[in-house]
């Protein structure tokens, strides 16, 4: 299974939608599902994700109040037997998944999050901490970019992709 990654989209304020290399990307990838980890800042912002698969989302610091009440700060579920943690992310961008890991560590096999912009793809111990940095804001960051997360046979991976 193929799960599309995305955070810190911004729209409108970073660009009016989501660029079209990440959506053909998904396309072409047949992804199953998407992931935002927050700062859509408008529920607009999602709408082009939900043409291609259902998509989960999670609030972050930037949202405006209509994305905050309908989503939550956090989301912890499963898929194909891997638990996977949305979450935005808080406080100074540098050290945010060593934060994360040492909060929630013992709860996912995967730490989705953003909030930072900085793409992150690497294990700490068990767990895989996953940031897809942003598609439209260089902020912390030389290039914007996105990810997909592999499910295959109860294991989990991730890739992070630039745009060009």
């Amino acid at each position: 299974m193929k799960i599309g990654v995305v955070s810190d989209t911004h729209i409108p304020v970073a660009a009016k939608v989501i660029p079209n290399q990440v959506l053909e990307t998904f396309l072409r990838e047949g992804v199953s599902l998407i992931l935002h980890a927050g700062d859509v800042v408008e529920e607009e912002g999602l709408y082009d994700l939900m043409g291609i698969a259902p998509v989960r989302a999670v609030a972050g610091n930037m949202d405006r109040a209509s994305v905050r009440d309908r989503y939550p700060d956090r989301d912890l579920f499963e898929v194909e037997g891997v638990r996977i943690l949305l979450i935005h992310g808080w406080g100074e961008p540098f050290g945010l998944p060593d934060r994360l890991y040492e909060a929630y560590g013992d709860l996912a096999d995967v730490i989705v999050f953003g909030h930072s912009h900085i793409p992150y793809n690497r294990r700490h111990g068990d767990v895989l901490l996953f940031n897809p940095g942003s598609p439209t804001d260089r902020i912390y960051a030389e290039k914007r970019s996105f990810g997909i997360l592999e499910i295959e046979k109860g294991s989990v991976s991730g890739s992070i992709i630039f745009l060009d």
